[in-house]
């Protein structure tokens, strides 16, 4: 899956796959995790929010399915 880097404390880069509907996330400390069944909203919001960070803790950890890579 191809990321995007991101300006952020904690994250490196933000990536999404539209035909699994995942959220990949790679974090400064290298690692990676998967969100599925995330829809494409998410992720919007994710890559739009002002705080990638905060977006992620309030609105999918916790909600959708992950894995870490």
């Amino acid at each position: 899956m191809n990321r995007k880097p991101v300006k952020s404390s904690n994250i490196a880069s933000i990536g999404y796959d539209n035909n699994s509907s995942t959220l990949e996330i790679e974090f400064k400390n290298g690692t990676v995790y998967q969100y599925f069944d995330l829809p494409e909203r998410e992720y919007k919001g994710l890559i739009g929010a002002e705080s990638h960070g905060t977006y992620l803790a309030q609105s999918i950890k916790g909600r959708y399915r992950y894995s870490k890579v």
